[in-house]
């Protein structure tokens, strides 16, 4: 089975790569200056959440919460986990006005190029429209089903705490260790899953035009039995993303501190690194999407084997909002 998903991963991967080498001038112009100022205001975010009012407020609100929930104060995953959501969170808030904007319209000119598989016909608004619409809404209900696996971890951790506790090993510091390390891998693993139902979520909307809840469960139904397959091609573009953030830390945010000690010229210099790093950020953000769009296609070619007979899921939206999953025949499709 691991066999399996590493051999699917890495041909999905090799294929990304060939599709964004093969599109080269239109991901490295119009779809990567697309997502240019939403990589430059996710890494501009460090520096101006540190410093807004809203950074503390989030981070007090959710040290009141953990506290309420009676979490154990003398663990690190706890308080780390805190101090990186009350991070994410901020971030995420200066940046929302460029995501619903930039970087919906940057996955619309990916989706559009690979949908039709023709970069040299204009984009009218008409097409725009068609798929901006369904991103916009399945991107909001995204974020709906990001805060309720937040939740639901929350709440997972805290019976699990709980159950301990009244076991009477709370107060043990290696049964505390032992919780911290498993709350990592539960949290990581939930979040994990959820960030790659989302983007193949979006992929779906683009592609066939289906946005909202829908295209989060047909991407649930898509991702069954690829989960190590999924994940595994999402580490690869996400460490990139973070190590880019990483280097735009400590070559841009760490020394805007001293700039004026160099002179207007190298304050100059150092506006001109942080631009070239966002547009390395948006790059990565491009081939994510190349990745997931792959992906995509390999779920929806992929079908479900048994016996002599082939199936694939399609799942169909009534006029009155139901949705149902029909299985049929894979003759049925042609």
């Amino acid at each position: 089975m691991e066999d399996t998903s590493r051999t699917q991963s890495h041909t999905i991967m090799r294929r990304s790569i060939y599709t964004f080498l093969q599109n080269y001038h239109y991901f490295t112009t119009i779809a990567a200056v697309l997502a240019f100022p939403y990589a430059l205001s996710i890494l501009l975010s460090q520096f101006f959440v540190l410093h807004s009012p809203l950074f503390p407020a989030i981070h007090t609100h959710l040290k009141a919460v953990f506290m309420a929930a009676e979490f154990p104060p003398s663990s690190n995953f706890f308080n780390v986990l805190s101090l990186k959501i009350s991070q994410t969170v901020s971030s995420s808030i200066f940046a929302l006005p460029f995501t619903v904007s930039f970087f919906l319209l940057s996955k619309v000119s990916i989706i559009n190029l690979l949908k039709h598989n023709n970069p040299t016909s204009p984009m009218s608004f008409s097409s725009i429209s068609s798929l901006y619409n369904p991103l916009f809404s399945t991107f909001v209900c995204n974020s709906f089903l990001l805060l309720a696996a937040n939740s639901t971890t929350f709440s997972l951790l805290f019976f699990g705490y709980h159950s301990i506790n009244g076991l009477g090993f709370s107060l043990s510091p290696n049964w505390l260790t032992f919780m911290s390390a498993a709350g990592a891998v539960v949290y990581s693993m939930i979040l994990a899953n959820v960030i790659v139902i989302c983007n193949l979520a979006l992929v779906s909307s683009g592609m066939e035009n289906s946005g909202g809840y829908l295209a989060i469960l047909k991407a649930c139904v898509l991702i069954k039995g690829r989960t190590l397959t999924s994940l595994a091609l999402a580490v690869p573009p996400n460490l990139a993303l973070a190590a880019i953030e990483a280097l735009f830390h400590y070559r841009v945010v760490v020394r805007a501190y001293g700039y004026r000690s160099e002179g207007d010229y190298g304050g100059f210099l150092l506006a001109l690194e942080g631009v070239l790093i966002a547009y390395l950020y948006s790059l990565f953000v491009v081939l994510d999407t190349v990745v997931s769009c792959m992906f995509f296609k390999s779920c929806k070619t992929g079908c479900l084997a048994d016996g002599r007979y082939c199936y694939k899921i399609e799942i169909v939206a009534e006029r009155d909002g139901k949705a149902f999953v029909k299985l049929k025949n894979i003759e049925e499709f042609a």
